[in-house]
C-alpha cells in the first residue's frame, strides 16, 4: 500500500442513470476524474423543503488525485441537475500503489 493518500473519491447521487453516464463522461473527457463507478438501486431518505422525502438514486464514485479535486468538485457542481447536489470528497488512507500509479498516469496522459 501507498504511504502517502494518491487518491480522492468523490462520492455523489443522481436520480436519473442516463443523466449520471452524460456527466461521468463529461468529467472523464475533461480528465478530471479517472473513473466513475455506478452503483445503482439506492434508496435515499431526507428532508427537503420542510417535507420527509424518499427516491431511488444512483450513487457514483468518481476517482481523481487530490490536486485537482477541488476542481473536479465545482465542475460537478456545474454539471449536476440537483438544486443542491451531494458532492463529497473522502481520501483514503492507503492506496495501492499500482493503483494509485495508474490513476496518476491516466490523468496526465492529455496534459
Amino acid at each position: 500500500m501507498s504511504e502517502m493518500p494518491s487518491l480522492s473519491l468523490i462520492i455523489t447521487t443522481f436520480s436519473e442513470e442516463a443523466v449520471a453516464h452524460v456527466v461521468v463522461r463529461q468529467l472523464l473527457e475533461e480528465r478530471l476524474v479517472v473513473c466513475g463507478t455506478m452503483l445503482p438501486g439506492a434508496r435515499s431518505f431526507y428532508h427537503w423543503k420542510g417535507k420527509l422525502e424518499e427516491s431511488g438514486e444512483l450513487v457514483v464514485v468518481l476517482k481523481t488525485e487530490p490536486e485537482i479535486a477541488s476542481c473536479c468538485m465545482e465542475r460537478l457542481a456545474e454539471l449536476h441537475p440537483y438544486e443542491v447536489p451531494e458532492i463529497v470528497q473522502i481520501t483514503p488512507e492507503a492506496v495501492s500503489a499500482p493503483y494509485a500509479d495508474w490513476v496518476r498516469d491516466s490523468l496526465r496522459k492529455s496534459q
